[in-house]
Formats: structure tokens, C-alpha cells, sequence
């Protein structure tokens, strides 16, 4: 039974003009015509929305998921079954090594935050931090503009960073290769100053309740944990969509 724009946005809750873009971005298959000129949609894309949704429900951007997961649909949209049941166990394989990464990250962070550096003396300039820790100068003032440091100067002026300013750097830099949010490494430099033995993993997970805007990453362990779980989801609908469709194929031919 053919469906129209209308019908279809609201069986799957969503406004015509963004069904007409998911066949504009090829993550469904292009329509036919009624003799009116009406676009034409089948079971097919209605359930291709659908897991398309689930898709991009969490758009994890690192190591280019969110495009594992855009040419996936695509593949499904061209009745391409083997490629994208490939492109989701590829997708899978890279959201286990996010996930190896950022708990990665919070050990290394663990280890930096247990050591002592009270024996040790520094007084570096910006650019010679910058070069100790392997980051750009931007970076630095990047961090220091979003609150995650402040730097004490010297009399001349000039910004002095210590031993201490330097291993909260490595932290900083540690949690933000592995795509921790600023808002999360924020918010776990301050709760560290309040609670020395507070959880690094539990406060990196958790947004204070008075933050307005909460993205993926500054939820990265849950945002990556639920995105696995999508992934297993679809896996399952693509093998129940090649099952019934491929039957159809076959039996229009």
C-alpha cells in the first residue's frame, strides 16, 4: 500500500519537509510518482525511517561514526543488505575502541592525579608548555579561555605555568584526545578541588542539573554505551528488513 509525504510524517512523527530531506540525503530510496505527481513512499521507507532514527539517535561525531552510520542507511536505501550489515560491524568495531579510549583516558588521568610533584620546580613560558605537552599555543589559551586553568604571571607580565599547572594540563590534553567534552573536564577540575577522592568516571558521566545544554560528549561514556546498544538494534532490523524485502525483490522480478 503506497503512502503519502503527509501519511508517512505522521507515522513516524516527523515533519514532511524532513522526509523529503532523508531522500534528498539518499537514506531512503527515491520515491515513485502518483499520476498527480505525489511522491510515493512503500513499507519499506517507512521502516528505513524508522531504523534511520534510531541511527542518529546518538551522534557519536569521533572517528567519523556519525558517517559509518550515514553510509549505512545509504547502503540499505539501494536494497544493499551485505554492504550495510559490513558497515554496521564496522561501525561496531570503531564505537569499542571509543569506548577502550575513554576509559583509557581516565586510567592515565587516575595515575597523573596520584602522583606527587612536589619535587619538582618549573616555570615555564606558554609556548614552552605548549611544546613539553605536545599541544598548540592556541590550545592553552583555548583551555584557559573556557575556565579549565588559570594561569599566574610574572612580574613583567608574562604567563607562568608550574609543575602543577602542567600535570593539570596532562589532564586536560588526556581527556580531550580521547573526546571528553570542555563541559566535562570542567566539571571534573572543580569537583576534584572540592573532593579529592571523587569518582573521575562517575563525574564525567554526570552533568550538574543546572547545565542548560547537554551534548554527547559531555555524557561520552553513556552517549558511546547507548550507541553500541542502537548499533546491536539495528544490526537485528537490517537482518529482518534483507529477510522480508529481498523476498519481495525476487518476487517482482
Amino acid at each position: 500500500m503506497p503512502y503519502y509525504t503527509s501519511e508517512v510524517a505522521k507515522m513516524v512523527s516527523l515533519h514532511p519537509n524532513t522526509i523529503r530531506k532523508y531522500e534528498e540525503w539518499a537514506l531512503i530510496p527515491k520515491p515513485e510518482r502518483a499520476a498527480n505527481g505525489y511522491r510515493l513512499f512503500t513499507d519499506y521507507h517507512v521502516e528505513l525511517i524508522q531504523l534511520a532514527r534510531i541511527a542518529f539517535q546518538i551522534e557519536v561525531l569521533q572517528s567519523g561514526l556519525r558517517r559509518e552510520m550515514a553510509e549505512m542507511i545509504k547502503k540499505l536505501a539501494t536494497y544493499d543488505f551485505a554492504g550495510a550489515k559490513e558497515g554496521i560491524q564496522h561501525y561496531q568495531a570503531l564505537a569499542d575502541l571509543e569506548v577502550a579510549r575513554a576509559y583509557e583516558a581516565i586510567a592515565i588521568v587516575e595515575d597523573l592525579l596520584s602522583g606527587d610533584t612536589a619535587a619538582q620546580t618549573l616555570s615555564l613560558t606558554r609556548s614552552q608548555a605548549a611544546e613539553s605537552l605536545g599541544v598548540t599555543v592556541d590550545a592553552l589559551r583555548n583551555w584557559e579561555l573556557n575556565g579549565l586553568l588559570q594561569i599566574k604571571r610574572s612580574v613583567n607580565g608574562y604567563r607562568i605555568y608550574t609543575s602543577e599547572d602542567l600535570r593539570r594540563l596532562k589532564v586536560i590534553r588526556t581527556l580531550r584526545s580521547a573526546n571528553y567534552s570542555l563541559e566535562a573536564i570542567l566539571r571534573l577540575l572543580l569537583t576534584l578541588e572540592q573532593q579529592k577522592n571523587a569518582s573521575i568516571e562517575k563525574v564525567l558521566d554526570t552533568p550538574h542539573p543546572d547545565e542548560d545544554i547537554i551534548a554527547v560528549c559531555d555524557r561520552l561514556l553513556t552517549s558511546l554505551a547507548k550507541a553500541k546498544e542502537n548499533a546491536v538494534v539495528i544490526e537485528q532490523r537490517i537482518a529482518s528488513l534483507e529477510n522480508t524485502y529481498r523476498k519481495e525483490q525476487k518476487s517482482d522480478r
